[in-house]
């Protein structure tokens, strides 16, 4: 990456985008690594598509349920994502099973964020199965993506407690405030050089001993 450059990345939604807001309102700062150059979504309809435009961000949608299959949809949108000159990917609620394909085609460039702190807790539900089973530690993990769902090498967390009466939605709420912090740092680690994926571990150069600027420790 020259000097000066910053990464053109595009963010995949699929309704309102939450992690997409955090995302772009942190590239607005001049010192931050990467750029918001594009919102792609499956659904024309995605709210968080109208959001990005206002802010100026161009957007694009891929209506995957015109497609005969899964791949034939990713290959629309992977030549959208050529058009725009984009770099890299962050998925931020994009609803959609990608084939080992599109996973290839993008693999080290691509991150997700996960609503709890992996390798626990992948799939669905990740709050209320972190209440049934009387953890005392939750949270959300930022990851490459590789094939397996919720896998891959990790970038970031953040850690947040369970307290006592805690529902799912009140867990849920406080651990969506620490991904709307820990996106946005992952995606500018990355894009300054200063996270580097090696081997299959992401490490963080400049640190020492733990990589502490990528864990959010838990909250008093």
């Amino acid at each position: 990456m020259s000097r000066g450059h910053r990464l053109r990345t595009a963010v995949l939604i699929s309704g309102r985008g939450s992690n997409m807001t955090a995302l772009i309102e942190a590239a607005r700062a001049p010192t931050f690594s990467a750029d918001v150059s594009l919102v792609l979504s499956n659904d024309p309809a995605a709210a968080g598509l109208e959001f990005a435009k206002r802010m100026g961000i161009a957007v694009a949608a891929v209506d995957h349920r015109i497609y005969a299959s899964r791949e034939d949809f990713e290959r629309s949108m992977d030549v959208l994502l050529d058009i725009h000159r984009i770099e890299f990917l962050c998925l931020a609620g994009f609803m959609r099973l990608l084939t080992p394909w599109f996973v290839g085609r993008w693999q080290g460039r691509m991150i997700n964020i996960h609503p709890a702190l992996l390798p626990a807790y992948k799939g669905l539900n990740t709050h209320a199965r972190a209440l049934a089973d009387g953890v005392k530690i939750h949270g959300c993990t930022v990851h490459f993506v590789v094939p397996a769902v919720d896998d891959g090498p990790i970038v970031a967390q953040a850690a947040v407690p369970v307290v006592t009466g805690d529902t799912a939605k009140t867990l849920g709420q406080r651990v969506l405030t620490q991904e709307y912090r820990i996106y946005p740092m992952a995606l500018d680690l990355i894009a300054s050089g200063s996270a580097v994926l090696e081997n299959g571990l992401v490490h963080i150069r400049g640190s020492a001993g733990t990589d502490d600027r990528a864990l959010i420790q838990p909250e008093n």
